[in-house]
């Protein structure tokens, strides 16, 4: 799979996660089958997903960067310490769903672990930055 393939695949999945989190700010998704069964309010709830809102949003612009979707207005070595740092805890968090105890998380084990290969397959890759189709 070439890097923008990638990094297009990826962009459409942390659309559906961004998705997935507002429907548990909207409560169509019960907060209490996420994170491990550790939230414990509604409060707890709002301040989790909306980190992870920001978090993925973040990860986002981080790829629209790469892919030259949006101008570098940040060096592309930095891009690429923040990908590895994002391959890091997608990897750490594959390991967390594997070991949830309920299905629905465990479910969740395919996706981190497709976002882990997916940037792995950026980083390898030689390009700097990758030329636009």
């Amino acid at each position: 799979m070439n890097p923008k393939t990638t990094i297009k695949t990826m962009l459409y999945l942390l659309v559906a996660v961004i998705l997935f989190h507002l429907c548990i700010l909207l409560k169509i998704v019960p907060y209490e089958i996420t994170w491990g069964g550790r939230l414990k309010n509604d409060f707890q709830m709002y301040i989790f997903e909306t980190i992870s809102i920001l978090i993925n949003l973040f990860l986002f612009s981080i790829l629209l960067i790469k892919g030259t979707y949006l101008k570098e207005f940040i060096p592309m070595k930095i891009v690429n310490i923040i990908l590895w740092i994002f391959f890091i805890l997608f990897g750490l968090n594959t390991l967390g769903n594997i070991l949830a105890e309920t299905n629905f998380e465990k479910f969740f084990t395919l996706l981190t672990l497709a976002f882990s290969i997916l940037i792995w397959i950026i980083l390898s890759k030689k390009n700097e930055r990758t030329t636009k189709n």
